[in-house]
């Protein structure tokens, strides 16, 4: 991994402009040790905010966290702007959420010691470039490479206060000094540890004193704004361990003040079609939609699409009922949702996903009649993504396989009954037109005009320009009866193949007869 070298600039600058320190600081360096490219770098120095502008007069400041935002100019959209904090440390957080007091600090690793995790609170010194002999390229590529190395490199120090690099190895997420202080500061903190045990790979847990801590003070997450929560949820969602996450953030004493609903399902058996209880279920659904990659709606569908059931639960073992579940499903989901402050647009998906999940097909009971009707509802754009829930639906049930024969056959008759039939509505001109130019009353001529036209249509659609289509419609018009009707009989056959050819191909698409 490389040093972008907008953040080499920015550090050149603040060094040669005022002697001023600067570090790289936080989740980057961790990125950075671990070999993966990072999606922030920041910056820490000594020096003031309005020192920071005059050295960077393309940059803006408009917060309270002693943070300017320099406008870097790159091509790279992560790397255009750039933030550079002037080392802080904060005094008592009273809400859990704001400091009360900000506060310069001295050195960076006081900085350090104010940042949430020890993979975290790291920072990396680029020192001045160092001068080395000119090397031929050939020396190091063999003979047949031309050219000099310059003879410049970068010397990196980390500045590692708190012992990162240990956790770093060991997969440790670990709070900084007092795990307790570091929550009280930001209760949202709490949830990142979770959410950093699963986007970091396989292999990471909390530490055992930190884990502790959350669980003692998890109360606190309910001092934090719900779209806070809300973001740092969607992480864990869609990340490839999803269901890790969520299965985290309840052992941690998180998930009941998140999302309760889905809480409750924790133990509670299902019935002889399910393996696993109403909990597990809905994680083995999220970890197929995770595994499988699909969006976001899809994956919050997944987990919440049967979140009723403990509260329509009748009967005991194998026979208990969940009836239905789905609709009071769909209405838990909106509230959820709105709790957690979810855009109108993705509630809106996301509750028809849940409200009809539970679609009924069989290939010789159910029509298309009734597939049209179930696409109106869920809306033709959603239907994919309803199809998605429903295979997660499957696995998370323990079958073996999400895509069955019915649930193919119902893609491949969802997408007949969405196409729009070859039609002579097609045309640039109708049969309105047909009766003024050729001035004739209704009648069986004017179909089989369109019919012709059609045809012509079909086999290039370049012709279909209403100058043309009229001037064809006068040649029609002075043909005799018998054959017009032949060349429009014609013409309907060629169509009834184009169509037939078509609903082949889409038999083939989805391996249905």
């Amino acid at each position: 991994m490389q040093v972008p070298k907008e953040v080499k600039l920015i550090i050149e600058k603040l060094e040669k402009a005022g002697g001023f320190e600067a570090f790289v600081v936080g989740g980057c360096i961790r990125d950075f040790l671990r070999g993966a490219e990072s999606e922030d770098w920041d910056v820490a120095t000594n020096a003031k905010p309005e020192e920071i502008q005059k050295v960077f007069p393309k940059s803006f400041y408009e917060n309270k966290f002693l943070t300017v935002t320099v406008q870097t100019g790159s091509k790279n959209p992560k790397l255009k702007e750039i933030e550079i904090t002037t080392y802080r440390s904060e005094a008592k957080y009273s809400d859990k959420r704001h400091p009360d007091e900000i506060k310069f600090a001295k050195t960076i690793e006081e900085d350090l010691a104010r940042r949430d995790f020890t993979v975290n609170a790291m920072a990396m010194e680029i020192r001045k470039i160092l001068s080395i002999e000119p090397t031929p390229l050939s020396q190091i590529y063999g003979k047949t490479a031309g050219g000099v190395y310059p003879g410049k490199k970068l010397e990196i120090k980390i500045v590692d206060p708190f012992n990162g690099q240990q956790d770093l190895k060991n997969k440790i997420i670990r709070a900084v000094g007092s795990p307790e202080e570091r929550f009280s500061e930001d209760a949202l903190r709490m949830m990142r540890a979770a959410r950093f045990a699963v986007v970091l790979g396989e292999g990471w847990q909390v530490e055992t004193n930190t884990a502790k801590a959350i669980k003692n003070n998890a109360v606190w997450i309910q001092a934090i704004s719900k779209e806070r929560i809300r973001d740092e949820l969607m992480k864990i969602i869609m990340s490839g361990r999803a269901a890790e996450g969520i299965e985290l953030l309840r052992k941690l004493g998180l998930l009941k003040y998140i999302i309760l609903e889905l809480e409750e399902g924790y133990g509670i058996l299902q019935n002889k079609h399910h393996i696993y209880d109403c909990y597990e279920h809905s994680l083995k659904s999220l970890d197929y939609a995770a595994r499988k990659n699909f969006n976001k709606c899809v994956r919050m569908a997944a987990l919440l699409h049967d979140v009723a059931k403990p509260r329509c639960k009748r009967g005991e073992g194998q026979d208990a009922t969940f009836y239905g579940h789905e609709i009071v499903s769909a209405k838990m989901t909106a509230q959820i949702l709105n709790r957690l402050k979810f855009s109108k647009r993705d509630i809106e998906k996301i509750v028809k996903l849940v409200r009809y999940h539970l679609f009924y097909y069989n290939t010789e009971e159910v029509g298309e009649s009734s597939v049209r009707r179930l696409v109106r509802q869920v809306d033709p754009e959603n239907m994919e993504e309803l199809l998605q829930v429903r295979m997660a639906d499957r696995i998370g049930s323990g079958v073996p396989k999400a895509e069955p024969y019915k649930l193919r056959h119902l893609k491949y008759i969802v997408e007949k009954v969405s196409r729009d039939p070859i039609s002579v509505k097609m045309l640039k001109v109708n049969g309105k037109d047909v009766m003024e130019i050729l001035k004739i009353q209704p009648g069986p001529m004017i179909g089989q005009i369109l019919d012709v036209l059609l045809g012509y249509v079909l086999s290039d659609p370049k012709k279909n320009k209403k100058d043309f289509l009229e001037k064809e419609i006068k040649k029609l018009g002075k043909l005799p009866e018998k054959k017009l009707q032949k060349l429009a009989q014609k013409a309907r056959g060629e169509r009834d193949k184009i169509e037939t050819k078509k609903d082949e191909m889409t038999k083939k698409k989805y391996w249905v007869t």
